[in-house]
């Protein structure tokens, strides 16, 4: 087995139990395209091609694509791209992947595009950032993150880990963990607990904003500082966001008592904060 590298926080998949209850998890099918965010040594890569339309697994490490293409030259449907996930033309890649299944599937059903992924921790929240802006493309995802990360993601309001990713995943997705991952799963072994969740996008966003991206701002400015009051963690970002209305008389419009904390407040009242803001 090629070695791990830490600088790319590489943590290999080695146990086929867990591998075979992911592919179960994902259950996929004839018509899904499923997009691979690093593969590493294929734990999952062919077994996904065993009951998937098409994958693309997307490597950075240019031994493991190279030592990718030549394991697993004998399924046609597999595609490997040597690329960072971070920084890859998600519209475009989409794009071909479709193109591609399209052409060569006598399947008429519409493809689902799919993301499976075992994120390395360092990169996970840019990663996920990444993928909801594909929201319009993407169907679900279903990730192997550190365990802290998909309690952050699934957590709800009076959560010690309710924060600012939550909100955004959860304005985006219907997030379900689905199991926990020992270390010893992996080689080498993390010194963290892992955790499978899965990320299906909404229709439509969870609640109605009138603009999204103050909407968000608004969701980072009060979790600037976890201890202080939503009062207090907005007048220290009044002179950056430029609020169309007096703090006090929004709050009171949102029905949001001043004292309370982020991690109190439901998205609905985060949106509701949000748009008395900007009146």
């Amino acid at each position: 087995m090629i070695k791990a590298k830490k600088s790319l926080g590489q943590n290999f998949l080695i146990d086929r139990r867990v591998a075979h209850r992911i592919i179960d998890s994902v259950a996929p099918r004839q018509s899904d395209i499923i997009i691979e965010i690093g593969p590493g040594t294929g734990a999952l890569t062919g077994l996904l091609a065993e009951r998937a339309g098409r994958v693309i697994a997307v490597e950075l490490d240019r031994r493991l694509a190279d030592e990718l293409k030549a394991a697993l030259v004998q399924f046609e449907k597999i595609s490997v791209v040597q690329d960072d996930a971070l920084t890859i033309d998600w519209a475009e890649l989409v794009g071909r992947a479709r193109a591609e299944f399209e052409q060569n599937s006598a399947n008429s059903a519409a493809p689902r595009v799919r993301v499976v992924a075992n994120l390395p921790y360092y990169i996970s929240t840019a990663i996920i950032e990444k993928l909801l802006a594909q929201r319009r493309t993407i169907f679900d995802m279903t990730l192997m993150l550190q365990k802290e990360v998909v309690e952050r993601i699934t957590s709800g309001p009076g959560t010690r880990d309710y924060g600012y990713l939550s909100i955004v995943v959860q304005y985006h997705c219907e997030a379900s963990k689905l199991f926990d991952v020992s270390p010893a799963a992996f080689k080498p072994a993390p010194k963290v607990d892992s955790a499978v969740v899965r990320l299906t996008f909404r229709e439509q966003p969870w609640v109605s904003v009138h603009d999204e991206a103050r909407f968000f701002a608004v969701v980072r400015a009060c979790f600037a500082q976890r201890r202080k009051t939503i009062l207090n963690n907005l007048k220290a970002a009044t002179s950056q966001m430029n609020f169309t209305s007096l703090l006090e008389d929004a709050l009171r419009a949102a029905k949001v008592e001043p004292k309370r904390r982020a991690e109190t407040l439901s998205l609905a009242e985060f949106a509701a904060l949000a748009d008395a803001l900007y009146l």
